[in-house]
Order: C-alpha cells, then structure tokens, then sequence
C-alpha cells in the first residue's frame, strides 16, 4: 500500500458543487500532505499510538480540513468551505 489522500464523510458531496479551480488548489494541497506525510512516516504500518492531529489549509477560494491516519497511509479531506474570496 502505498500513500494517498481521499475525501471522506461529506467532503465528498461539497467537491461536487464547488467551483473547479478552487477544487483544484484543494488537490494540490491535498498532494503535498501526502508526499509530506509519507517522508514523515517511512515505517507507517509499525506507527504506534495515535494518529496525529489534522488540521486547516487555505487554499484561494476557501479552506480545508484534513486528518493524517498513518497505519492506513492516507491523509483524508474532511471538510471544504468555499468562501469564494
């Protein structure tokens, strides 16, 4: 298995209505914290304890919030808020 990022709850259903130049700047952001998290976390399956804690990235347009789950190598997008600033 190796890392990636996915929406989850209803982070999904938001990326559908949101415009897709803002979607593209979450993506892009939604990258770096994968390629972050796997130079972090080299022996992921061994992590022991509990995952770290998440947090908020502002993007052009809005915001996100996203949780690191090291054990299932994925960083997952929780949350957008598209302001539209």
């Amino acid at each position: 298995m190796s890392w990636s990022w996915e929406y989850a709850f209803g982070a999904e259903e938001a990326a559908r209505t949101v415009p897709r130049a803002f979607l593209t700047g979450v993506e892009a952001k939604a990258d770096e914290l994968v390629r972050a998290a796997e130079a972090l976390y080299i022996h992921s399956r061994g992590h022991e304890g509990a995952d770290v804690k998440g947090g908020d990235v502002i993007v052009p347009g809005g915001m996100f919030t996203y949780q690191v789950v090291v054990r299932r190598e994925r960083v997952f997008v929780v949350q957008i808020v598209y302001l539209g600033f």
